[in-house]
């Protein structure tokens, strides 16, 4: 692939290619910090669009843990993370396995001349599991994504995408032909700051609510069909002005 390609699409992976599940951030969590996984408790609403590092900082504290001790156990976080995911690959493709069309939608994109990549708060090392488990990764251009590894903020990695873009294909990322697909309002919130088209699939929030957020399309599957005319439809008329 080229910098001639049809346009930039970028993934997020929880909850909009996979089902987004918790264990193994709690299993990290427990074995950073010293916690029984059952006394790990996730904060209400910070947890579902944003990175793991800031999970694992807000989580540990509401779980008992000292500030500073929370932010000093983040080299400890990141070791066991990898090692989480490592140990639970077989886990993963039993209890994770990827959203009907996530494939075929890849796939698709791939054969139509689309560069894809991921966007997502998970740290690189769990994300590469997890899509390589998932057999997602084939298509997918990885030196390019964003991870939450890259940065605590999530704002700040289509930043990352953009400079890591420039530099391999060796042109400037042009964001009116880049499109976001995710599922949560922070994924709408992060491509709107980049300048990104963004849909959402409502896998785990209703569409109506996340119609009030704004994206320029609420998708109700990942159908092939319809990822691919949600993709055309927004780099060709510059999105939609309400979702639909």
């Amino acid at each position: 692939m080229n910098h001639s390609s049809a346009g930039l699409v970028i993934w997020d992976v929880d909850g909009t290619l996979i089902p987004a599940d918790l264990r193994w951030l709690r299993r990290a969590i427990a074995r950073a910090y010293g916690i029984a996984q059952f006394k790990v408790v996730f904060p209400d609403k910070k947890v579902h669009g944003y990175t793991d590092e800031s999970i694992a900082v807000d989580t540990a504290i509401a779980s008992g843990v000292d500030a500073v001790a929370a932010e000093a156990g983040i080299p400890a976080f990141r070791e066991a993370i990898a090692a989480v995911m490592q140990e639970g690959q077989r886990e993963l493709a039993e209890v994770q396995p990827p959203y009907p069309g996530a494939a075929a939608s890849i796939a698709e994109l791939y054969g139509r001349g689309f560069i894809q990549t991921v966007l997502t708060g998970n740290l690189r090392s769990a994300a590469e599991v997890k899509l390589q488990v998932s057999g997602l990764d084939e298509f997918l251009d990885l030196r390019i994504g964003g991870f939450g590894s890259d940065a605590r903020d999530r704002f700040q990695l289509p930043g990352v995408v953009a400079q890591r873009y420039s530099a391999l294909y060796g042109v400037p990322l042009d964001s009116a032909r880049v499109v976001v697909i995710g599922d949560a309002p922070n994924d709408i919130a992060c491509a709107r700051h980049a300048g990104f088209r963004v849909a959402v699939v409502a896998h785990r929030i209703a569409r109506q609510e996340l119609a009030s957020y704004e994206p320029d399309l609420v998708l109700d599957s990942l159908d092939p069909t319809l990822i691919v005319a949600a993709v055309g439809s927004l780099l060709s008329s510059g999105g939609s002005p309400a979702a639909r």
